[in-house]
C-alpha cells in the first residue's frame, strides 16, 4: 500500500510517500519533503495551506504514484486515544478539542486532516498519537501532587509527547546494538524537545507532562518553570491566554538569545554573543540534568540516543550535553561527533559507561 504521512510540527510540516510492501524502507520512500515556517511564528492556516501546495505538486510529479491511505501524526491524544484510529468526524473533534493541551500542534493536525480529505475524499486516514507510547508511564511518575477533585475534573496527569519518534529509535537502537529489551535514555531536540527514560522496551518517565511546555528548553517553550512565575504574569496584568502565547510562543532560545532557531543561536555563539552562548548552556544544562536522573531510572542504560534536527545535527548541543555527564562515565568521541553521517551511529568514546548515538 502507497501510504502519505502527514507530521505537522510547531515549524513544519514534514511529508513521506512510502511503499509498505518495500523490502527495504528507504527504498520505499516513493517522494518526501519538508515546508518550513519561521519557528517563532504560530502555525497559521497561511503557512499550512502552501505546505499542502508544494505537497500536492509533488504528487503531480511524473512517475509519482497516488496514494490510496493518509497517516497523520497527531501530538495529543489525551485519555481517550492510546492506539492509532481510523479518522472520523468524531475522532476529528477529539482532536480539536485536545488542542488547548497542545496549542502549537493539534490544530494543525486537525487542518491537515481537512486538506487531505478534500484533496482525496476516498482515502482512508488514521491517525496516530505521540502520547500512545508514554501510557505505560507508571501513576507515581504520572501523578501530579494536586487536590484530588481537580485531579478527577480535568486531564491532569503526564502524558509524554514525541512518543512516535522515541518509539522508532528504540527500535533502531535495539537492532543496531542487537540488544533486547532495551535500557536507554532517548533526547528528541528540535523546536519542541523532550528527554525519555526507556526500561526493558517501555516509556517508564518523560520530561513533557499534561501538555508539550513542561521540561526542556526549546525553541519558543520555557520547559520547567516555578509555577508562582504564572501567578506573578497575571498580577502584572496579562491574561490566560497572553500567558499561555508568552510561555509557549515568546519563551526559550528565542526569548533569551533572540531566535528560536539552534542553528542562528549556534552561529551568534561563534561570534561571541553573550545571550546566545547562554541560551545554548540553559538548554544543555537542563537536558544533562534530566539524563542524569533518568540514567537512575533505567537502571544501567544501553544507550543515550539523541534524535530530533538538533540532536542529530548538532554537534556542539550533543557535546555540552555530554560533557555534563562525566560523572556518570560518559565520553564523546569528538571526531566520531563531529563527522556529518545519515543514520544511526556510534559517537562514544571506547570506555564510555554507555553508547551516545
Amino acid at each position: 500500500m502507497r501510504v502519505l504521512v502527514l507530521n505537522p510540527g510547531s515549524s513544519s510540516l514534514k511529508y513521506h510517500l512510502r511503499d509498505t510492501a518495500a523490502a527495504n524502507p528507504a527504498a520505499g520512500i516513493l517522494a518526501s519533503g519538508q515546508v518550513d515556517w519561521p519557528p517563532d511564528e504560530r502555525s497559521s492556516a497561511t503557512h499550512l495551506h502552501a505546505a499542502f501546495e508544494e505537497l500536492t505538486d509533488t504528487m503531480k510529479r511524473p512517475g509519482t504514484a497516488h496514494p490510496e491511505a493518509i497517516g497523520h501524526r497527531v501530538v495529543h491524544g489525551g485519555p481517550q486515544f492510546s492506539t492509532p484510529v481510523l479518522v472520523t468526524a468524531d475522532v476529528v473533534s477529539a482532536i480539536e478539542e485536545l488542542s488547548p493541551l497542545a496549542p502549537l500542534h493539534n490544530p494543525a493536525s486537525v487542518a491537515c486532516i481537512d486538506a487531505a480529505g478534500k484533496r482525496w475524499p476516498d482515502l482512508p486516514q488514521v491517525a496516530v498519537f505521540d502520547t500512545a507510547f508514554h501510557r505505560t508511564i507508571p501513576d507515581f511518575a504520572a501523578r501530579y501532587a494536586i487536590p484530588e477533585d481537580a485531579y478527577r475534573a480535568h486531564p491532569v496527569r503526564r502524558y509524554g509527547f514525541h512518543g512516535i519518534s522515541v518509539e522508532m529509535a528504540c527500535r533502531d537502537t535495539a537492532e543496531f546494538l542487537d540488544v533486547a529489551p532495551l535500557n536507554a535514555i532517548v533526547a528528541h531536540v528540535g523546536n519542541g524537545a523532550s528527554v525519555t527514560a526507556v526500561r526493558n522496551g517501555l516509556s517508564v518517565d518523560t520530561s513533557m507532562g499534561m501538555t508539550p511546555l513542561e521540561g526542556l528548553v526549546m525553541g519558543t517553550r520555557s520547559g520547567d518553570l516555578d509555577p508562582s512565575v504564572v501567578l506573578l504574569l497575571q498580577q502584572e496584568g496579562a491574561t490566560a491566554d497572553e500567558v499561555d502565547h508568552i510561555l509557549n510562543n515568546q519563551s526559550g532560545l528565542l526569548a533569551v538569545a533572540g531566535s528560536a532557531d539552534m542553528r542562528t543561536v549556534e552561529k551568534a555563539a561563534g561570534s561571541g554573543e553573550p545571550q546566545a552562548l547562554l541560551a545554548i548552556d540553559m538548554a544543555a544544562y537542563r537536558l544533562a540534568k534530566y539524563i542524569a536522573a533518568y540514567s537512575m531510572v533505567v537502571d544501567r542504560p544501553d544507550a543515550l540516543v539523541f534524535t530530533g534536527g538538533v540532536g542529530e545535527n548538532s554537534a556542539l548541543f550533543r557535546a555540552k550535553v555530554v560533557a555534563w555527564l562525566r560523572p556518570l562515565g560518559l565520553g564523546l568521541d569528538e571526531g566520531l561527533n563531529m563527522a556529518s553521517q545519515e543514520g544511526m551511529r556510534e559517537i562514544s568514546t571506547m570506555d564510555s559507561t554507555f553508547l551516545c548515538s
